[in-house]
């Protein structure tokens, strides 16, 4: 028996565009709801939310029963760090500040198991091998992991040819929040000039054979990356998404006092 088949690495290789949300509020409540929402990835955040490996693998959990892919985000792109998220279950990566295809080739090496790779060989421990119930997980593993370098500075843009030119990275994520405020326009990511260099990256991307994609909230740029060829894409965050509605709920409510 292989290792499961990873629909969202296949979609994109077909050219499938797959619409995401980000998960940053590291509950099992709020990913499965959001799991069942029509979503086709989510991305569970250990760079930027209070997740540990435990919540990552609660949520990897209860995702698993529902149509949505799960994508996890290490806080950094550590070998012992992807080797624990591999073996949790986590079959697609989107590794943040990638910066150089030296770094994207350590990347590729730890997501794979020697001898062409560092990736430690511990599957028999693993929810990953089903327990040991995977019968032929160590040699059909590799395939089905999906690798994903998130650039988001301008020495990473500066690098991104080279970076797509490394074998085994399946695609390459824009971060326009990092660019922007490394561009000089903190808390400005609709900047024209951020706009532009996503876009010309988009371009590059797409170019390439690689799957490209991004996380935006502006729906005028969410069109034109997918114009351009981009095939994942995040359009909202659970955390905003809650903080805008409780918002609104509280005001709305706030108008009873006046009454």
């Amino acid at each position: 028996m292989p290792a499961p088949k990873n629909t969202f690495k296949q979609a994109l290789k077909d050219g499938d565009p797959q619409i995401g949300c980000w998960l940053g509020l590291a509950d099992p409540y709020i990913a499965e709801i959001s799991a069942g929402a029509g979503f086709d990835w989510l991305l569970i955040d250990g760079e930027h939310a209070p997740n540990d490996l435990r919540s990552i693998v609660a949520q990897l959990q209860v995702i698993a029963g529902r149509p949505a892919h799960p994508v996890v985000r290490p806080p950094i792109g550590e070998v012992w760090m992807i080797k624990q998220l591999l073996d949790a279950g986590a079959q697609s990566l989107l590794v943040p500040m990638v910066e150089t295809a030296e770094q994207a080739r350590e990347l590729v090496a730890a997501v794979t198991y020697p001898p062409h790779g560092l990736r430690g060989v511990g599957s028999a421990l693993a929810r990953a091998s089903d327990f040991s119930g995977i019968a032929d997980y160590l040699t059909t593993a590799r395939d089905e992991i999906c690798l994903l370098a998130q650039v988001e500075n301008q020495k990473g843009m500066e690098a991104l040819d080279d970076i797509l030119a490394v074998e085994g990275l399946d695609g390459v994520f824009i971060g326009p929040s990092d660019l922007a405020a490394d561009m000089g326009y903190i808390g400005q990511a609709g900047a024209p000039a951020v706009k532009t260099a996503v876009l010309d990256a988009m371009e590059r991307i797409v170019d390439s054979g690689k799957a490209a994609g991004i996380l935006t909230l502006d729906t005028e740029l969410q069109e034109k990356c997918r114009d351009l060829g981009a095939t994942f894409i995040a359009t909202d965050i659970d955390v905003t998404l809650f903080a805008r509605n409780m918002r609104a709920s509280a005001e709305r409510a706030g108008t009873l006092r006046k009454g």
